[in-house]
């Protein structure tokens, strides 16, 4: 009878015992908080950059640049006749314009051939010995010096040359390429350049 009475003791602990393990209170799980939307952050604009006001000033000019028309030929008048000659304004063009301005204003009226060789005739020079006229640069060119060339006289500077006193080549002179200004050469009248002598003048002399 006692053994019956502890068998049922330990068998109504058991149920106890189960029973409050049933009693604990199961913990909800925590719902996984649904990620907010995170809204995109549109970049700030650049502003486009307005066009500058600034003038262009390496716009070409229509048609190139523009040359002033000069004249290309000259007819010196002397007391033998005349000689008409041909000018390289592209060679020279110093040379050519102060040329050609002197012309206009009379300067070689009434001067003289100074110097007489049998290679070459000198002359424009003012004071009439060789030794008048201004300065002005020396214009080199890879034009061949011959026969009727059209020269400017200088002294001992290749770079500086006599601004009024030219010759012209009666004969071979090629020696002379790459020394001296050469701004023209004879067309016409060469038998005339060749009868030239010291102190023949220069009656004028006109372009076109």
């Amino acid at each position: 009878m006692v053994q019956c009475m502890k068998r049922l003791i330990l068998f109504g602990i058991s149920m106890i015992a189960l029973s409050g393990c049933s009693l604990v209170k199961q913990k909800t799980p925590t719902a996984t908080p649904t990620p907010s939307t995170v809204q995109a952050v549109q970049p700030t604009p650049v502003p486009t950059p307005e066009a500058s006001t600034i003038p262009d000033t390496n716009i070409a000019t229509q048609g190139g640049t523009v040359e002033k028309t000069i004249p290309k030929q000259a007819t010196i008048k002397t007391s033998k006749g005349e000689i008409v000659v041909e000018l390289y304004p592209t060679d020279a063009p110093n040379t050519v314009q102060n040329f050609l301005a002197k012309t206009k204003s009379g300067y070689y009226t009434n001067l003289t051939f100074h110097r007489v060789e049998s290679w070459v005739i000198q002359g424009g020079d003012p004071v009439g010995n060789g030794t008048g006229g201004g300065k002005m640069p020396t214009e080199l060119s890879a034009r061949k010096f011959e026969i009727g060339s059209l020269g400017v006289a200088r002294g001992g500077d290749i770079n500086v040359s006599n601004d009024s006193q030219f010759f012209i080549c009666t004969d071979d002179c090629s020696w002379l390429t790459g020394q001296y200004t050469n701004f023209g050469k004879v067309t016409k009248g060469m038998d005339v350049a060749k009868k030239m002598a010291v102190g023949d003048k220069i009656l004028g002399i006109t372009a076109k």
